[in-house]
């Protein structure tokens, strides 16, 4: 039985999954998303999301340590450079998975993982959501563009009114 056993072996030897977990880790960070079964991309993120939380700390023991999971450069460079500036003031949570229809050869479930912070789409979505005026249900809400100023001069000096239209 495997009560409390947290660690997915997903059908592989420990060292052979060290080494996909890795490479996929590589891949996620240089490509910022890619298309994986839902097993691996479970357990994809929970051997990610603490090397990206060590990036946020630029120094060069963090680069030694998460250059001993990635053995990758270039996505080192990519990790400390570009994505630890996206996710700087984010406390976690910085992968996302999508789920897709399963597969046709041999029905497995897949999804997509991807850094949260990188998906343009949902950003501007979100964006353009937060920029849209919210109108109340008892009255409507003036907009600027209904509010005119009228400038009256009188011998005491200039006095404004605000004139709804």
């Amino acid at each position: 039985m495997r009560h409390g056993k947290k660690v997915n072996h997903l059908g592989r030897t420990a060292p052979h999954r060290a080494a996909m977990l890795s490479n996929m880790t590589s891949s996620l960070i240089l490509h910022k998303r890619i298309e994986t079964t839902l097993a691996k991309a479970k357990a994809l993120r929970v051997y990610a999301e603490p090397l990206i939380t060590r990036s946020k700390d630029d120094n060069t023991n963090n680069r030694r340590v998460v250059f001993s999971y990635l053995q990758n450069k270039e996505a080192i460079k990519e990790l400390f450079g570009i994505v630890s500036e996206k996710i700087a003031n984010r406390p976690g949570g910085y992968t996302r998975i999508i789920k897709l229809p399963n597969r046709l050869g041999d029905n497995a479930e897949m999804c997509i993982i991807e850094l949260v912070d990188f998906n343009e789409t949902l950003l501007s979505a979100s964006a353009e959501k937060a920029t849209k005026t919210r109108r109340s249900r008892r009255g409507g809400a003036k907009k600027a563009d209904d509010v005119v100023v009228a400038e009256s001069s009188s011998e005491e000096g200039t006095s404004a009114e605000v004139v709804a239209e």
